[in-house]
C-alpha cells in the first residue's frame, strides 16, 4: 500500500520565502498541518540569549527524549545562523501555541527581567527567543525545530535538510 498523492503533500516539505523579512519580523508557514514560525532576530535578541542560558532548561537542546532536534540546533541559538530561528509554534506541553511576546521588560504573566520570547497562555509555559523552555514550567521541551535547509540566501526549506526528510 502506498500513501496517497494528497497525504504526500500534506508531509511534504514546504518553501519559505525569507527576503522581505526585518530584525524582530515573524512569520507563519504551515508544514504538516503545524504552524512554523520564522523569527528574523536583531542583534540585540541574539544578545539575549546569553542571558537566559542559566534559566533555561536545556540550553543546547541536547534532550532528546522528547524531539528529535537535529544537530545545527543543539547550540545556544537553536538554529543554523544565529539571525533566524525556525520553530514550529506548538507547546511541548499539551499543544497550544504559545503567543509571541519579543519585548523586553516587565509585562502581566512574565518576570520583571524578561528579555523577550513566548509565553503559553493555557499553562504558563514560558520560551526565550530562541524556543529555549524555562526551568520549573509545565512544558516538558524546547519548542521543535524542523529539518530545515537554505536553498539560497532569500528561500528556505522546511521539512528536510541535507540529511534526509523530517
Amino acid at each position: 500500500m502506498e500513501p496517497s498523492e494528497r497525504a504526500k503533500a500534506a508531509g511534504a516539505p514546504v518553501e519559505a520565502d525569507i527576503s522581505g523579512m526585518k530584525p524582530g519580523d515573524m512569520k507563519t508557514v504551515e508544514w504538516r498541518g503545524k504552524p512554523v514560525w520564522l523569527i528574523k532576530r536583531s542583534p540585540e535578541m541574539v544578545a539575549s540569549l546569553k542571558k537566559t542560558d542559566s534559566e533555561v532548561a536545556d540550553p543546547d537542546s541536547m534532550r532528546t527524549q522528547f524531539s528529535d532536534t537535529p544537530e545545527y540546533a543543539h547550540n545556544e541559538y537553536r538554529s543554523i545562523k544565529p539571525d533566524l530561528l525556525v520553530v514550529v509554534g506548538i507547546c511541548s506541553h499539551l499543544g497550544c501555541s504559545p503567543t509571541a511576546r519579543f519585548q523586553a521588560g516587565p509585562q502581566p504573566s512574565l518576570p520583571d527581567d524578561w528579555q523577550g520570547g513566548f509565553l503559553c497562555p493555557c499553562h504558563g509555559s514560558t520560551f526565550d527567543l530562541a524556543g529555549r523552555v524555562f526551568k520549573n514550567k509545565p512544558a516538558p521541551d524546547n519548542l521543535q525545530v524542523p529539518r530545515h535547509m537554505y536553498l539560497s540566501d532569500t528561500r528556505l526549506l522546511i521539512g528536510k535538510d541535507e540529511k534526509g526528510e523530517a
